[in-house]
């Protein structure tokens, strides 16, 4: 598995012309059992490129949040359920399955997983350089968090 994050990274460094370095964890805000470890961090160009794997167990939730810059996601295992701050599903992605996730306040989200297994996520986050990986955003007034 780690092979396949890896290869998801210097696929995605290779697009953007650049290479991965070291990072260290950084949390985002989530359900209880919610991790994520980071694989990679660099800087080039005045953004950072970090690469971090996800694991949300069942039951829990990325939490309501948006993100400076774009984020680009692969499913490795599980089904994510995404909503958007209209409390809409706007996609559900399985295993295989790739998201992108738009940048600005104006793009809340949350990921949950709605199933019986952990869904575990590869996920590149392309920021302007010094910008948290989220910034944590009220419910909008869904009757799920």
């Amino acid at each position: 598995m780690r092979k396949n994050l890896l290869r998801l990274g210097v696929t995605m460094a290779a697009a953007a012309g650049l290479s991965l370095g070291a990072g260290t964890a950084f949390a985002t805000p989530a359900g209880p059992g919610v991790k994520g470890t980071i694989i990679s961090r660099t800087t080039s160009g005045g953004k950072d490129y970090v690469l971090r794997q996800i694991t949300i167990p069942p039951g829990q939730s990325t939490g309501w949040h948006y993100h400076d810059g774009t984020v680009y996601g692969f499913v490795q295992h599980g089904t994510l359920s995404h909503f958007d701050s209209g409390c809409a599903s706007d996609g559900v992605y399985r295993t295989g399955s790739g998201i992108t996730e738009p940048s600005g306040a104006d793009h809340v989200h949350i990921g949950r997983n709605l199933g019986t297994t952990d869904v575990v996520l590869d996920v590149l986050y392309v920021l302007p350089h010094g910008a948290p990986l989220s910034e944590d955003a009220p419910n909008p007034g869904c009757d799920f968090q």
